[in-house]
């Protein structure tokens, strides 16, 4: 049983989807976290919630969603198999969706060496993929992972992430379909700044039939410096940020013009490119400028579902 989500409606009714996100705090005040939210609100078909980014300890995202809801958001879990083992999994699956969260994205998790809890061990019992086999498990079987029976419905949109740029390039498309496989629903890429190497593996994804069995979400990231562009050119695994942008970046006057400049001339491209159903947007720590984005990208209103 789908979750019947405005995100699931929204791209299963063959619109431009829109979805951002926020980071819950490294504390339990939610004020900053609504105030992102009901800032970004009116761009966004859905919102996600990250789970423990980079492995820094924050505000869990079941919490995270539910403040979401309360304010009429249509909330993403991000979910990471760094932190839980089979049981924990399937126990905050069964909470969130308790609690009226739908939407569930699958990951593996930054590793913990990133955070500020380095020494802390890694669980990883399940990977992503498994993840997803056990969300749709829970959904479509009614079945725990040890076979017993779920008592009643639970009703998922699954989602995972893709990284179309990891080498081998030609194996992505490969991962891709085993995720198809396991059940996911949706997909939101890694951010997306080398649209021609995007559009290749776009077009690899249709040669195989993937596009017509799973909704493609591009990922996109204003960059706001030329610091941030050269960072995430030389130290971010899985993103290629092709030099010319960072020159952009760097010979701006106004650099957080040029980068929104370059993200709107990104996001033209992908509306263009074949199977692509949506955009996550990304505004790390610039969750204002969402809103703009989107409306120069001529993508309000959003739909009313």
């Amino acid at each position: 049983m789908k979750a019947g989500t405005n995100l699931e409606r929204v791209l299963d009714s063959g619109a431009f989807a829109v979805t951002a996100e926020v980071g819950p705090p490294k504390g339990a005040s939610p004020r900053g976290l609504l105030r992102k939210a009901e800032l970004i609100k009116p761009s966004c078909d859905a919102v996600n919630v990250t789970d423990n980014q980079t492995a820094i300890v924050r505000m869990c995202s079941v919490a995270g969603c539910t403040l979401l809801k309360q304010l009429g958001i249509d909330p993403v879990m991000q979910m990471v198999c760094r932190d839980r083992n089979r049981i924990a999994i399937q126990s905050d699956i069964l909470g969130a969706v308790a609690l009226g969260i739908g939407n569930l994205l699958c990951l593996s998790g930054d590793h913990q060496k990133f955070g500020n809890h380095p020494t802390a061990k890694g669980v990883y019992d399940l990977d992503s993929i498994q993840l997803i086999q056990t969300a749709k498990s829970l959904r479509d079987e009614k079945k725990f992972l040890c076979g017993e029976d779920v008592a009643g419905e639970v009703p998922l949109f699954i989602g995972a992430a893709e990284n179309p740029y990891a080498e081998p390039f030609e194996y992505r498309v490969l991962r891709l379909a085993k995720k198809i496989d396991a059940g996911v629903d949706f997909i939101q890429t890694q951010a997306i700044f080398d649209v021609p190497k995007f559009a290749r593996w776009m077009a690899m994804v249709k040669d195989r039939g993937l596009d017509a069995k799973v909704h493609i979400m591009a990922g996109v990231i204003p960059m706001r410096s030329a610091g941030m562009a050269r960072y995430m050119r030389d130290y971010v695994a899985g993103v290629a940020v092709p030099n010319e942008l960072v020159s952009r970046m760097e010979d701006a006057k106004d650099a957080k013009e040029e980068g929104v400049k370059i993200i709107l001339e990104i996001i033209d491209q992908l509306k263009d490119i074949p199977g692509v159903h949506g955009i996550h947007i990304m505004a790390v720590a610039w969750e204002e400028i969402v809103p703009r984005i989107v409306q120069e990208a001529g993508l309000l209103p959003r739909p009313a579902l």
